[in-house]
């Protein structure tokens, strides 16, 4: 079953644990209901790409409104590519909101188990990781691109998490819309990395389609080494929605590198223990 719902024209959000656990903000924009233009038609998210920053502001207030979270309560990362984590609390709060340049340097993923922070990160076709601990209140996000992915950026999560006290079996993940198989041809040096990445795998997370290139599933390799981190397979969701063929969503390979940034977006309200 789907775990995204769309809520709006705006947002999806990962239905069951919202519906499970009260308080909790969680999920992903779509590309429509903002204000911009042209390449970034209309609810582009990410200060990097080249639009206007008044219309990115704009688009952020728009979602801020919506999720009902202010967006002094937001941050936001600079996204290299890397598998650098921050824990962050409520001292880090406005970081990378409403500018680019005051983002949290060098980071590709967030953790928190303070109230009113929202993690988020941009994404267009790179795959979106959910992680929550219910019983610790932590909550996680992160950004596996191809480098992030072989890079084991998921493993580093729950290797974090582990250092809090949080054992594998008490962590639920979600992978969320990004690009699928069909629509992700890479060449036989990154096909060579995720073969390093994953050793005495059952089923190989790609396929050659001609010479020198094959299509390969990041959603499928991060789930893989989610198993590998201990995380049980009842308790990792996974999306089929793709950030490429399905029109919601903004796309770096299908628009050809100019394009928008969804925001995939974590957070417990404030005083959400006690509602």
């Amino acid at each position: 079953m789907e775990p995204f719902v769309l809520t709006n024209q705006s947002f999806f959000t990962i239905e069951k644990w919202v519906s499970h656990f009260s308080g909790l903000v969680v999920g992903m924009t779509t590309k429509h209901g903002g204000s911009s233009k042209k390449d970034f038609e209309t609810l582009n998210l990410g200060f990097h790409v080249g639009d206007e920053k008044s219309d990115v502001c704009s688009n952020r207030e728009k979602v801020s409104s919506l999720l009902a979270f202010p967006i002094n309560d937001w941050v936001g990362a600079e996204q290299t590519h890397g598998i650098q984590l921050k824990k962050v609390s409520k001292f880090d709060r406005g970081k990378g909101s409403n500018s680019y340049e005051d983002s949290i340097k060098d980071t590709d993923g967030f953790y928190t188990n303070e109230e009113g922070i929202l993690l988020t990160l941009c994404f267009a076709d790179c795959v979106p990781l959910f992680f929550i601990a219910p019983e610790s209140r932590m909550i996680g996000i992160a950004h596996a691109g191809w480098k992030g992915t072989v890079g084991q950026i998921a493993k580093e999560m729950i290797s974090a998490w582990k250092k809090e006290g949080i054992n594998p079996e008490q962590i639920l993940v979600t992978i969320g819309p990004s690009i699928c198989e069909k629509c992700y041809i890479v060449d036989k040096r990154v096909i060579n990395m995720v073969e390093n990445t994953l050793e005495d795998v059952e089923t190989l997370p790609y396929n050659l389609i001609n010479d020198g290139q094959y299509s390969l599933d990041l959603r499928e390799v991060n789930r893989q080494i989610l198993l590998k981190s201990g995380v049980p397979d009842s308790n990792i969701l996974m999306t089929g929605f793709c950030s490429s063929c399905d029109k919601e969503f903004f796309s770096h390979r299908r628009d050809q590198g100019k394009t928008g940034r969804m925001l995939s977006f974590i957070g417990w309200k404030e005083n959400s223990k006690h509602l």
